[in-house]
């Protein structure tokens, strides 16, 4: 009886596809096995087997598995019906799902190199100039080479048409080889060689006084430590001996070296301690959440800043390890891994594991590998794609500022949520989620309430730390009175002076990034605008360039208008540089630090910067919303919102709640360990009412003002949203493509369909953007909408003109 295996390519493919399983492999391959198949005419691709099963797919002509990687499963049970589920619920390629959950390293690809055929001596045909060129360079290397390798030694960008003309000529041939691109790390070892006699070594050695103490050394370490070799690195590494005694016996053959695969993961012993004891607020939470685990799988634990949440968690994985079960951490951005994975190290020891894009492909590569072991990692932090790495016995899920959008992915595709993906996750496997924060998502808010998940709360901070004093200052009237000429108002210049005088440090907020974010001519308003997208390039004075923050692209700095030719440039509005700069030259005595994507870029760049401040190195810390998210800092008294208007002012009904968010996270910085904290928060509009929902810390009077707003328009929590994006190069096709499909959708949907219309930033990266918004009834069957839209997607596409736009999903917006 035939078998099938119905595979995931690594591809922007919407289903798996059907290859047949070759004899040998029939008792072999188990779903969650990587296998080689080809696919198209040459290529080969590390696909991931979904399913076996015996029906044969009608009318298709099926290929066959080339080959088998894995003895086990690198992808488990739990891990295949998630990455079905982000497929199916956002509407993405599962393809795209498969290609961002496994690292880069554990997928083999095909390379094509292209060499001469035996008999091309014997073809009679005549030859171009250039195509005698390939020949000549192939006959010179005498091996196969990558159409790479022929473009960079003849110089020509254009010689594939030439390969082409002579693989139609039978001259070469076009083959694939199959590559890995994970490197297992190897060092050097050092060994007692093979064929030494040991009872004439001593004799070989000769008199050299240095040689004969290092053969004894590696004798009698190798006996006392019950070993065979020693690393080359540790051998050497106290100066005792040095690398020409050692070669000298190398030479002599009384000591080999060689290679060992060794593991680029930390195994250095970490002494571990106890977990603080809890206070009595924080053990009244935490019973409280054990109880709520009894009913419901899902928690929200509601607790004002510098509470001890972190404490909380670390108890409830405490739990969790002694039923021998496994935590998912998540944090929203990279920098929060960085305290946080100190402070859990300290407790836990080895047993945890951090996962983010700034590591290493290789290091990702082995965390994966040694999570599917049978020793795996009990603890994994991580940011939202740690929540594809494979548990096999997953007992919680901690999920720390659950209300922060960094947890949703917009681009590349699958664009999920990791919150809700990670909370299915646990659903599959029956383990409990915690979310965590001072400043609930809306939507979670709501469900807690609605009784859908439990609700515990903490209302006093830590040691029963006074929250910080807020002040509003009105930054118009004091330009109008001619009273503040910098960036800093006169009342934030004096918290910040008193609090260095005092040795205490300085957090200012800007979530803008750059130097300036315009630059206009003030004789003809021309503004520069980037090639690619429809922005406004930002000025970064360190680089001295003009960038784009849409597609990257960098331009020189122009010092002459190109529309009316004069010097008359001005640059408006500021950014993180500019502040960074402003706050130097005010208080030049203070070491100020930027934290911000320019500056931490690095695999590090995060935790050096966040270990000065901690250790007070820098005493001003600038920086977007990366400071304003979970990081703890003793000796933080004053913090300083800068432009709080700009958070607030832009078109998306999740404006007022993620400035709120901000906000308030950004002062909760201030004032957590025996400082009384002030926040300034500055802005040009002080009579907004949620000025006052953040001085008196009234997150309920906040939610409740936002639900009647949400329930008048039909938003969420009462309403899903989903936005259909359609892209292309050409402005009129995406357009009329974008009418033709919300008429169809109308048809169906009626008035449930908003638009097309274009967004603020109408191209991005040469492509031209238009969006339709579904506004979908909670009760509406996600399958139904599902359908009616790819149906009416297909029916787009019937047309020859629109059968290229590109179309992407974005679901619960």
């Amino acid at each position: 009886m035939s078998l099938f295996a119905d595979v995931i390519l690594p591809l922007a493919l919407a289903d798996s596809y059907t290859y047949i399983i070759p004899a040998e492999l029939k008792n072999i391959i188990q779903p969650g096995f990587r296998v080689i198949v080809p696919f198209g005419k040459t290529k080969f691709y590390t696909a991931i087997v979904l399913r076996i099963h015996q029906n044969k797919p009608h009318n298709i002509t099926l290929k066959e598995i080339h080959s088998q990687l894995d003895s086990n499963p690198i992808v488990n049970q739990h891990q295949l019906k998630l990455w079905q589920w982000i497929s199916f619920y956002y509407m993405s390629p599962l393809g795209d799902v498969y290609n961002a959950a496994l690292p880069n390293q554990l997928k083999l690809e095909s390379k094509a190199y292209i060499s001469l055929l035996d008999n091309y001596h014997d073809i009679e045909v005549a030859l171009t100039p250039t195509e005698n060129e390939v020949v000549q360079l192939l006959l010179k290397t005498s091996k196969p080479l990558q159409v790479s390798e022929i473009i960079r030694e003849m110089n020509n960008p254009n010689i594939l048409s030439h390969i082409n003309a002579l693989s139609s000529k039978k001259v070469l041939t076009i083959g694939q080889t199959i590559y890995s691109k994970y490197k297992e790390k190897t060092e050097n070892h050092i060994r007692i060689h093979p064929n030494l006699n040991i009872d004439t070594a001593e004799g070989t050695i000769g008199r050299a006084k240095k040689q004969l103490e290092l053969y004894q050394f590696i004798l009698a370490f190798f006996e006392e430590n019950n070993v065979k070799s020693i690393s080359r690195k540790e051998l050497l590494e106290d100066g005792k001996f040095s690398l020409n005694i050692l070669s000298a016996l190398l030479n002599k053959n009384v000591l080999e070296q060689f290679l060992v695969s060794t593991s680029r993961l930390d195994i250095e012993h970490i002494e571990t301690q106890q977990a603080k004891t809890l206070t009595p607020h924080q053990e009244d939470a935490y019973n409280e959440i054990k109880n709520v685990f009894k009913q419901k799988n899902v928690c929200l634990l509601h607790g004002v800043t510098s509470s001890g949440k972190t404490e909380v968690y670390i108890q409830l994985i405490q739990d969790a390890l002694n039923e021998g079960k496994q935590v998912l951490y998540l944090v929203p951005e990279i920098a929060l891994t960085t305290q946080l994975t100190n402070r859990l190290q300290a407790i836990f020891g080895n047993d945890l594991a951090i996962y983010h894009s700034k590591i290493n492909d290789n290091v990702r590569a082995e965390i994966w590998l040694k999570m599917i072991s049978s020793n795996p990692y009990k603890i994994l932090i991580g940011v939202r794609s740690a929540v594809f790495m494979p548990f096999a016995n997953l007992g919680l899920v901690v999920i720390d500022e659950e209300h922060d959008q960094s947890y949703r992915q917009t681009d590349p595709s699958p664009r999920y949520h990791g919150k809700n993906t990670a909370i299915m996750y646990a659903g599959f496997q029956n383990a409990k989620v915690l979310l965590g924060s001072a400043t609930p998502a809306i939507e979670s808010y709501y469900n807690a309430l609605s009784g859908k998940y439990g609700l515990v709360t903490l209302t006093e901070r830590y040691e029963n730390m006074a929250l910080p004093e807020i002040k509003i200052v009105d930054t118009k009237e004091l330009r109008r009175k001619k009273m503040m000429t910098s960036l800093l108002s006169p009342i934030l210049i004096d918290q910040m002076n008193e609090s260095l005088s005092n040795n205490q440090q300085i957090i200012l907020f800007r979530n803008r990034r750059g130097f300036a974010p315009i630059m206009e001519c003030s004789n003809c308003a021309y503004i520069p605008k980037c090639e690619y997208c429809d922005v406004s390039l930002t000025y970064h004075k360190y680089q001295n360039k003009l960038k784009c923050h849409y597609c990257d692209a960098t331009y020189p700095v122009i010092t002459e208008c190109p529309e009316c030719h004069e010097s008359t440039l001005q640059l408006l509005g500021s950014g993180t540089e500019q502040l960074s700069e402003e706050v130097t030259s005010i208080f030049p005595d203070a070491v100020v630090a930027r934290m911000d994507t320019d500056t931490t870029r690095g695999m590090n760049s995060y935790e050096l910067i966040l270990n000065d401040f901690s250790r007070g190195k820098s005493q001003i810390l600038v920086g977007t919303k990366m400071v304003s998210k979970g990081l703890d800092f003793d000796n933080v008294r004053v913090v300083g919102i800068i432009q709080a208007d700009s958070l607030f002012n832009f078109p998306d009904f999740r404006s007022h709640e993620e400035g709120f968010q901000m906000i308030t996270q950004a002062s909760g910085r201030s004032g957590r360990k025996n400082i009384a904290g002030t926040v300034i928060i500055q802005t040009s509009n002080p009579n907004q009412p949620i000025f006052d929902y953040i001085k008196n810390n009234d997150y309920e009077g906040f939610f409740n003002a936002q639900l009647i707003e949400r329930k008048l328009f039909n938003y969420p929590p009462y309403y899903r949203l989903i936005v259909i994006k359609l892209r292309d190069k050409n402005e009129t096709t995406v357009s009329k493509a974008a009418e033709y499909f919300a008429m169809l959708l109308k048809k169906s949907l009626g008035k449930r369909v908003l638009g097309p219309a274009k967004p603020v930033v109408g191209r991005v990266k040469q492509l031209y953007i238009n969006e339709i918004l579904l506004k979908m009834e909670l009760g509406f069957s996600i399958t139904h909408i599902r359908e009616i839209i790819k149906l009416q997607e297909a029916t787009t596409r019937e047309r020859i003109r629109f059968r290229y736009v590109r179309i992407h999903y974005e679901i619960d917006v």
